[in-house]
């Protein structure tokens, strides 16, 4: 018969057995390659930098002649947009909100002009470009590896290619031997069309070498007069269904919207013909002629255009303007918050008593 020490013996045997075993069976459900993966993601990301974004932090209008539904946001919070989530605490959101409005009331009097949002306005569009400068540091050293400061269009495709699925050395390999690429017609498409902007981006003389600065325009069209011009350009193309190079109000409103398949969708697509009409008809068309020019779409379009900033202002305030006195105090922005912020904040009232 076993003595009561030799079960116990046995019995702590048995546990690290078990401990032994699960640590085991830990370690081998683990991905053996996770540090590896890791890397993947990044590069991946990386490579998805080096193509041209429909979105554009700070600009009023998309590539794809959309409107950026996040606008107001963008040049109210600048880098501090991500901070307002939905399901962040809203009592740390009005704090937040309130420092905003402090910084934004230059003169302290408790209330924001249109010419402190608009400054303010201008300040965080400014801040979205600083970013976007720094960002394409990071997204130029990609696609030139050995650092001339120079990226050929060759160069660039082979790593468009490579982000797309290709095998980079494969089609490395075909472009420096000039054979044909077997690539979709979808590919292709696209492909063309970042060439003809990679054309527009190489400033005089024409070398098809970009360097940091030129690939900064070709990845944000906002930073260069001249592409501002080209991508104005895109988007007329794309809408103008009579070829005369302008837009009239119904050309603006066709852009599809989706298939209509029920009420909801069609009070949806409702209210984005009535947005667009709104901003074709107030703000874009400035001499209300019924027609929108390319200059008009251009003078738009410019994020660093400080009369499109004070009437952004305006607007802005109008919004929340409760008692028209053509300002805004913290308590109407605080109850308009899903505006400014896109974070709803609740029993604002009671709240703004609390913190003050």
């Amino acid at each position: 018969m076993m003595s009561k020490q030799a079960f116990i013996c046995s019995l702590g045997s048995l546990y690290l057995s078990l401990l032994f075993v699960f640590l085991l069976m830990d370690v081998y459900a683990r991905p053996a390659n996770n540090s590896s993966l890791k890397e993947k993601a990044v590069d991946s990301k990386d490579e998805n930098g080096i193509l041209p974004p429909d979105h554009l932090n700070g600009v009023k209008m998309e590539m794809d002649g959309h409107f950026n539904k996040e606008f107001h946001q963008e040049v109210f919070l600048g880098k501090e947009m991500e901070e307002f989530d939905e399901d962040s605490e809203p009592r740390r959101n009005r704090r937040k909100l309130m420092v905003i409005f402090s910084k934004v009331d230059i003169n302290r009097d408790k209330k924001i002009s249109a010419q402190e949002m608009q400054r303010w306005i201008m300040e965080k569009t400014e801040e979205h470009f600083q970013e976007a400068v720094e960002e394409n540091k990071l997204h130029f050293r990609a696609v030139d590896p050995d650092g001339d400061g120079h990226v050929s269009w060759d160069e660039y495709k082979i790593k468009f290619l490579a982000s797309k699925g290709f095998n980079e050395k494969e089609v490395a390999e075909k472009v420096k031997n000039n054979e044909e690429l077997k690539i979709d017609e979808e590919t292709q498409e696209v492909l063309d069309n970042l060439k003809d902007r990679w054309y527009q981006a190489d400033n005089p003389p024409a070398d098809l070498l970009l360097n940091e600065e030129e690939f900064l325009s070709f990845l944000h069209p906002e930073h260069s007069r001249g592409m501002l011009k080209f991508m104005v350009k895109e988007i007329v193309r794309d809408l103008d269904q009579d070829g005369d190079k302008k837009l009239t109000l119904s050309e603006f409103i066709s852009l599809p919207v989706g298939t209509v398949e029920n009420q909801q969708a069609q009070d949806i697509d409702d209210d984005w013909v009535k947005d667009r009409k709104k901003e074709f008809e107030e703000v874009i068309d400035a001499n209300h002629d019924g027609i929108v020019t390319m200059e008009e779409l251009e003078e738009y379009m410019d994020p660093m255009n400080e009369y499109n900033a004070l009437n952004e202002a305006k607007q802005m305030i109008a919004v929340a303007d409760e008692n028209q006195n053509h300002h805004l105090e913290l308590e109407e922005i605080l109850k308009y918050s899903e505006y400014f912020t896109g974070s709803k904040l609740m029993d604002y009232a009671r709240n703004v008593h609390e913190e003050f």
